[in-house]
């Protein structure tokens, strides 16, 4: 049973990081009073499940932001760390009777301690891994897809393991280790989707295919599926040249300037394309995109057409699953003889809201099962660059999962999130274990084409 009473205030007899009492001070006050501090939200949280902790908990969070807010206490390296131990994976809004916006309230607050960092001269998202990795690599594609070539030459030689196996890997950097560790499967995603792809029978939509950074240069296979099952659906497909990485990267690590202008690049580049609907497959790339008019207001809150423009470009966007629901999907005719499980992605389920969508897209396909597991709605550990910056906790969550999942004995997982798919994968190769991770689009398209899943 948890306790209703907040979490006590933490010991502040350490080192102050920053003026503590004015990070997140330009958050709207009343978002932390809508939290009543009932606890449902606690059976909810990941991080609260795994340690216990109230500190842990959405409840205990927003009370610590509130009382550094408040200056009742210092936002010293013990708070930080209970604050950033948090996946962001807003189970708690589901789980929340008040309607509690955690999001907007975690959010802000760790561009703001960003910010109050760089103001003391300790900037943590300038050292070499996010300078290089997270900021230089990770959302550009065409870096991302040079960067991986000896990786994928790696896989093919089978030295990857061998390296695994010696131990040679450990003579790399911690988080660079981790990186190769979670690095899936790479195959030939195929070359870049052309800038229009026609509708398939009768026109029913014009669409236009958010490609991403890292989606694009690993998994780019599925957008090629996803554009297929568009086109069959009676979708135009436009993929307009000009966007960019979604800004999620640069965002949920405190980076809020490039965030901001990638978020206007966007806007842009999809309302020159002139389409119904902007589809996304990816469910981190897809809440963050819905977000847009949010984070304008958050970062520029006197400049009101910035936040229309960014708030027009939010509302065409659709998670592929929820538009082609909303549409009327076709029916594939194909069988996919499988038993599969499929994984909520949290920012699809829970800050998207897009649970029962997929399932019925999946319950289309002729010959393929959908097994339900245990907590379906408990985060794997990915969390965008979670599982990089997040090590332990990360690894403990992913065990958590796959211990679910492989319970059902399942012949595939569906998984509508790329970062997702590479944790799922990683876990599954530590335990032992030869699962085909795949897309919900995937599944469809081989349907539609009546072409088999690969075999295990």
């Amino acid at each position: 049973m948890t306790s209703s009473a907040p979490p006590a205030p933490l010991p502040t007899d350490l080192p102050v990081l920053a003026n503590s009492g004015r990070v997140g001070s330009d958050i709207d006050y009343e978002k932390f009073l809508d939290c009543v501090h009932c606890g449902l939200c606690t059976a909810a949280c990941p991080t609260y499940l795994e340690t216990g902790d109230e500190n842990n908990s959405p409840r205990g969070r927003i009370y610590l932001m509130r009382s550094v807010v408040d200056g009742r206490l210092e936002l010293t390296p013990r708070v930080e760390k209970h604050l950033d131990l948090c996946l962001d994976c807003r189970a708690c809004e589901t789980a929340c009777p008040s309607g509690v916006q955690y999001g907007r309230l975690i959010e802000p607050f760790r561009a703001a301690q960003r910010r109050a960092e760089a103001a003391a001269g300790n900037p943590k998202n300038q050292d070499w891994f996010h300078r290089f990795i997270l900021y230089g690599m990770f959302p550009y594609a065409n870096r991302m897809r040079w960067s991986l070539l000896p990786a994928k030459w790696m896989q093919m030689l089978r030295l990857d393991r061998l390296l695994e196996a010696t131990g040679l890997t450990r003579l790399l950097p911690e988080r660079l280790r981790r990186m190769q560790r979670l690095l899936p499967t790479l195959v030939n995603g195929g070359p870049a989707l052309p800038e229009f792809l026609p509708a398939i029978g009768p026109k029913r939509a014009r669409v236009a295919l958010f490609t991403g950074c890292v989606a694009d240069a690993v998994f780019r296979h599925q957008h090629w599926a996803t554009a297929r099952v568009l086109q069959q659906n009676g979708c135009d497909v436009v993929v307009p040249r000009q966007q960019a990485c979604c800004g999620a990267i640069h965002y949920h690590s405190g980076a809020d300037a490039p965030a901001l202008a990638l978020a206007r690049q966007n806007a842009q580049a999809f309302d020159a394309a002139q389409v119904d609907a902007v589809i996304v497959n990816v469910a981190g790339c897809g809440s963050m995109l819905k977000d847009y008019g949010h984070i304008a207001h958050e970062l520029e809150p006197q400049n009101s057409a910035l936040q229309a423009t960014l708030s027009n470009c939010a509302s065409k966007v659709r998670d592929v699953s929820e538009f082609l629901y909303s549409l009327g999907l076709i029916p594939p005719k194909g069988r996919i003889p499988l038993r599969a499980v499929y994984h909520d992605a949290c920012h699809l389920v829970h800050a998207q809201k897009i649970r029962e969508q997929p399932r019925e897209l999946l319950a289309q396909i002729p010959g393929l099962e959908i097994v339900a597991i245990k907590e379906p709605d408990v985060c794997c550990g990915a969390a965008g660059s979670y599982n990089l910056t997040e090590p332990e906790m990360s690894d403990r969550l992913a065990a958590r999962k796959i211990q679910n999942i492989l319970e059902q004995s399942p012949q595939a997982i569906i998984s509508g999130n790329v970062g997702c798919s590479m944790q799922l994968q990683a876990e599954l190769r530590r335990a032992g274990r030869e699962v085909w991770v795949a897309h919900p689009m995937e599944l469809l398209d081989l349907s539609y084409r009546g072409l088999a899943p690969p075999q295990r």
